[in-house]
């Protein structure tokens, strides 16, 4: 039992440790009473009162001071009140059994008290414990780096010891207590710092009472994940404090509530990491199966016209030469669309990924991308149109062109020969949006969705007749668009028109030109 003149864990004051004034001024209370009573109240009626004043007396003093109070009190009772007076004997046997009841009846109340504060003053460290224990708990809930809190377990350690502490965190799965990684929050000696090695490796308690090493003067508790030790710490001289045996429990429980949060973030580190492998992985095997399967008609073909060129150039005549050249330049410029695309896929999906943003101007932008559409066979209908006045966008001017050359691309190859692709720039809440609008066979709304995700050609039965098999793209221009739009911090959409056709919308972000807040991965303008 602990001794109710120390003070409790946490540093609450016990009922006990109220000014000591107090049961002197009870005593003293009492006897006055007494001594004014003494004509007007019978023997047995004084005897209640000093009873009374002994009971409330007991609320402050320890068992002992109350039985030795109690014990003084009947002797003086039997001196100034019981006949003859003045002298300690007692002539009538009642008076001995009234003496021998009070000194009884003082002793067990003064025992019942004494017991009674003492439980709730054990209620009341339970409580403080348990409230400590959940304050702890959600701290390291809420907790992104729980090793950053080791401050926090050494204050809460201490604060429930009231011994000198020390704490020594591990800062990855497999780390020793030797490396320079470890974090440390307090002075340990080189004893000190064996022990806490040693408490580490074996994942167990040591020091007085623990059952290992009890000959240490000193405590120390392991910071237990789930199968793994991740720290420990030392508490000074708990052999000599005299600890209840319902504190070193207490104080395991908030050791192991860090370790199992340390546990908890590093194996959400682990799996982060896992995740990031696997999608750099599937990325990597998406690019391969690419390579096997959509390079081989663009390259069959130019091969082909190639190995035409080469053998029979004597016997072919000037228009079926240029015919075979065009078909080259036409494949090669399919191949290097494909491979930019398959790259910037790959690319985009990086973590950290890291854009080359200026202040670029949409006209420009428009003008190149426009450029490079009317060199092709079909390019002359495509129509632009840029709101005036539009303010310079905070972009990448790379990933926009490539962006809007791949949603003409697949405009001008899955639109009926002769009509006309719109594209198109204005505002549009508050954002820049950059639209390409064919007449086309449109998508399936099952589909509207699904397009978008790598190799996803959409509903090849309904534009089967718009293009050609061999001129159907990969399945990865669409993938590359969106993942341009989010990493520019916008969005791609896809929407049907009204009389046939797709409406693609890239929105991005306008930002101020006097303050432009880059993202994360950009680099300054």
């Amino acid at each position: 039992m602990q001794n109710p003149t120390q003070p409790l864990e946490g540093g609450r004051r016990p009922a006990l440790r109220r000014p000591a004034v107090w049961p002197w001024l009870t005593w003293l209370a009492g006897w006055a009473f007494m001594l004014v009573l003494d004509r007007h109240l019978d023997l047995a009626n004084l005897a209640m009162v000093l009873m009374l004043t002994s009971a409330i007396a007991s609320l402050w003093w320890p068992g002992w001071a109350s039985a030795a109070a109690s014990a003084l009190a009947v002797v003086g009772f039997n001196w100034s009140f019981v006949p003859p007076r003045y002298t300690f004997t007692v002539d009538l046997h009642q008076h001995a059994l009234l003496l021998l009841a009070m000194l009884a009846v003082n002793w067990i109340i003064s025992g019942l008290v004494v017991r009674q504060r003492r439980l709730a003053e054990t209620a009341s460290q339970l409580a403080e414990r348990e409230a400590r224990l959940r304050t702890w708990g959600d701290t390291l809930r809420d907790a992104v780096d729980p090793a950053a809190h080791a401050s926090a377990l050494h204050a809460a350690l201490q604060e429930a010891a009231r011994v000198p502490v020390a704490v020594a965190v591990l800062r990855g799965l497999g780390a020793q207590p030797e490396d320079q990684a470890t974090l440390q929050v307090g002075a340990v000696t080189d004893d000190q710092r064996a022990g806490l090695a040693l408490c580490i490796r074996d994942g167990r308690p040591m020091g007085a009472g623990t059952g290992r090493y009890d000959e240490l003067s000193d405590w120390y508790l392991p910071l237990r994940g789930r199968g793994v030790t991740l720290g420990a710490a030392v508490l000074e001289g708990m052999d000599t404090r005299g600890a209840g045996p319902e504190l070193r429990p207490h104080l395991q429980a908030l050791c192991d509530q860090m370790g199992g949060a340390l546990h908890r973030s590093l194996m959400g580190q682990q799996e982060q990491r896992a995740r990031e492998q696997a999608q750099l992985q599937a990325t990597r095997n998406a690019l391969l199966a690419a390579i096997s399967h959509d390079y081989r008609t663009p390259l069959a073909t130019i091969m082909g016209a190639a190995s035409a060129l080469h053998d029979q150039a004597d016997r072919l005549d000037l228009e079926q030469r240029r015919r075979l050249a065009s078909g080259i330049v036409e494949e090669a410029e399919r191949l290097s669309r494909l491979t930019d695309n398959t790259l910037q896929l790959a690319r985009l999906d990086m973590p950290s990924v890291q854009l080359r943003c200026d202040w670029e101007s949409a006209e420009e932008i428009v003008g190149a991308v426009l450029r490079r559409a009317r060199r092709r066979p079909d390019g002359a209908r495509v129509k632009a149109w840029i709101e005036p006045e539009l303010p310079l966008l905070w972009c990448d001017a790379l990933l926009v062109s490539q962006l809007l050359d791949n949603l003409l691309d697949n405009a001008l190859k899955y639109s009926p020969p002769g009509s006309v692709v719109e594209l198109q720039v204005q505002r549009r809440e508050g954002q820049a949006c950059l639209s390409v609008c064919d007449r086309g066979p449109g998508i399936a709304p099952a589909w509207r969705e699904r397009v978008f995700e790598v190799f996803q050609r959409g509903d090849e039965a309904s534009r089967a007749a718009s293009v050609e098999a061999s001129r159907q793209g990969s399945g990865v221009g669409l993938a590359v668009c969106r993942a341009i739009a989010r990493a520019h911090g916008g969005e791609l959409r896809l929407s049907p028109r009204q009389h046939g056709g797709c409406r693609f919308d890239c929105l991005l972000p306008l930002r101020e030109l006097q303050d432009p807040p880059p993202s994360d991965g950009d680099s300054p303008p």
